[in-house]
């Protein structure tokens, strides 16, 4: 990202059906809804509209609902994967891009219904099959989580 936060103009723009091609991940679990912007190979800008109905605010927390914070990573690590299947050109072949560590995760700030989520995530390193990417989450510009993973790429399990 440039100093101001956008991405420079040779971006990509994902609809729900293209990142449903590039994940395997579906309801509930699916915690991207547009990608906004990608450059292959360096970052990625997606985002996830926090809605009320989500299953999670049932218990987290009754009343005072917030989206937990790896569920934020987990939202991070999706965008990941968008990113490393989409520089891969492997969409649709079945690869999955698979946690490997989790590192300097802080939360900032809650998510509560009614948020849209951007998620920003970076290849900070990369070796064969192995990624490391840092992530920022926020909301209107304010951070609410920001985390550094680590992850592979692999076959489904048989």
């Amino acid at each position: 990202m440039n100093d101001t936060g956008s991405m420079p103009a040779e971006v990509l723009d994902y609809d729900i059906v293209k990142i449903l091609k590039a994940l395997p991940h579906r309801y509930p679990l699916l915690l991207v809804d547009r990608v906004k912007a990608i450059q292959l190979g360096e970052r990625i800008h997606a985002v996830k509209a926090v809605s009320m109905n989500e299953q999670f605010f049932q218990g987290h927390f009754p009343g005072a609902p917030i989206m937990p914070g790896v569920l934020q990573i987990e939202a991070l690590a999706q965008a990941a994967g968008i990113l490393g299947i989409e520089t891969m050109e492997l969409a649709g072949t079945g690869k999955l891009v698979i946690f490997m560590g989790i590192e300097n995760a802080k939360f900032r700030s809650p998510v509560t219904p009614g948020c849209l989520l951007d998620l920003h995530v970076e290849f900070t390193q990369r070796r064969s099959r192995v990624y490391k990417f840092k992530g920022i989450a926020s909301v209107e510009g304010k951070t609410t989580c920001e985390v550094e993973f680590t992850a592979m790429m692999t076959d489904p399990p048989a």
